[in-house]
C-alpha cells in the first residue's frame, strides 16, 4: 500500500510521467527538428530566398539609370542583359519606373514601360522582372534601394549547407510571457550602422541551469507568433557575430510558452552580403553560451 502511494505521489508530481515521455518523444521531437531545418533550407536556397540576393544599390533623388553596361547608376552583375534597360526616378519619396524601347521588363507577367512602383514599406513591393532577374525597391529608415535578385544565382548552387549543434532536449525550455504595459520602445541596430525603433510588447523569462534570463520579443499581437533576435557567448566562435533569430509559440491563457533554442536560426546577413539585417537590442545579450541551433562557419559575409 505505501509503495502503491509513493508511485502515485510520484506519477502526481510529474516525475515519472516528465521524464518518461522526454526519452519516449526524444526521436519524435528530433523528427521535428529535422522536418524544421528541411524546410528552412528550402527557403533559403528556393529561387528567390536570401541566396539569389545578387546586389543592393542606394537610390539617389532624381534619375537612377540601371542595365548590364558600365555608365549605370545601378549595374546589374552578369553579362545576360542590354547595357541599358530603363531608370528608377525617386522624388521626394515617389518612385517611377521607365524602361528603355526595345527592352522587356514585366511586373506580374505584363510588360511595362512607365509606372509608379511601390516599396516594401506596406510589405508588397512592386516586383520587376528580366530573365532571371527580380528587383524592387525597399525602404529602410528615410532611405531607399533596389534589391536585386537572381533565380539562377551561381550562390545557391554553390551552398553548402547549414551547420548545427546536436539536438538536444535541454535547450526546449518553458518561459513566462510578461507584457510591457505599455509596449516598451527598443532600438534596434542594424548592419548598416542605423538603429531602428521598434516596440517590444513583452519580454519571455526563462531559466538556465538555475540563473534567470529574459528576451524582449516583437510581434504584432500578443496572440501571435513571437520573434526574437539575441546575441550569446558563442558569437563570433561557433556561431554567427551579430547574433541568432528565433521565433517562439504565442503564449497560452496563463502566460506560459517554450522557447526552443535548437531553433535558433542565423539572420540572411550570414548568408549575403547584400541584406540589411537587424542585431540584437542591448537588452537582448545573453551572458551565457547557448550550444543550440544553427552554427556559423563563414560560408557568407561578416559585417
Amino acid at each position: 500500500m505505501r509503495l502503491l502511494i509513493f508511485v502515485l505521489i510520484l506519477i502526481l508530481s510529474g516525475i515519472f510521467s516528465c521524464s518518461k515521455k522526454q526519452t519516449v518523444n526524444f526521436a519524435q521531437y528530433q523528427q521535428e527538428i529535422r522536418h524544421w531545418r528541411q524546410e528552412r533550407l528550402h527557403r533559403l536556397t528556393r529561387k528567390d530566398g536570401w541566396l539569389s540576393l545578387a546586389g543592393l544599390f542606394w537610390l539617389h533623388e532624381g534619375e537612377n539609370t540601371f542595365g548590364f553596361g558600365k555608365g549605370n547608376d545601378i549595374r546589374f552583375p552578369g553579362k545576360e542583359g542590354p547595357s541599358r534597360l530603363g531608370s528608377i526616378t525617386l522624388q521626394a519619396g515617389s518612385i517611377r519606373l521607365h524602361v528603355v524601347p526595345e527592352v522587356t521588363v514585366y511586373i506580374a507577367d505584363k510588360v511595362v514601360r512607365d509606372t509608379v512602383l511601390h516599396s516594401d514599406a506596406d510589405g508588397r513591393p512592386t516586383v520587376m522582372r528580366f530573365a532571371s532577374y527580380l528587383w524592387y525597391v525597399i525602404k529602410r529608415g528615410e532611405r531607399y534601394a533596389i534589391r536585386l535578385k537572381n533565380t539562377k544565382n551561381p550562390a545557391i548552387k554553390n551552398f553548402k549547407g547549414i551547420a548545427y549543434f546536436p539536438i538536444d532536449l535541454r535547450w526546449r525550455i518553458p518561459a513566462k510571457f510578461v507584457a510591457y504595459r505599455p509596449a516598451k520602445p527598443v532600438s534596434i541596430p542594424t548592419v548598416l550602422g542605423t538603429t531602428v525603433q521598434d516596440k517590444a510588447p513583452g519580454y519571455v523569462q526563462f531559466k538556465i541551469k538555475g540563473r534567470v534570463f529574459r528576451l524582449d520579443v516583437f510581434a504584432e499581437s500578443a496572440s501571435d507568433t513571437l520573434s526574437t533576435i539575441f546575441a550569446d557567448e558563442t558569437n563570433g566562435k561557433e556561431t554567427y557575430g551579430a547574433g541568432r533569430f528565433l521565433e517562439i509559440d504565442p503564449p497560452d491563457a496563463k502566460g506560459m510558452t517554450v522557447i526552443d533554442f535548437n531553433k535558433a536560426y542565423n539572420p540572411p546577413c550570414a548568408f549575403t552580403e547584400f541584406a540589411t539585417c537587424p542585431m540584437p537590442p542591448k537588452e537582448n545579450i545573453l551572458a551565457i553560451r547557448i550550444t543550440a541551433g544553427e552554427k556559423y562557419s563563414g560560408q557568407g559575409h561578416h559585417h
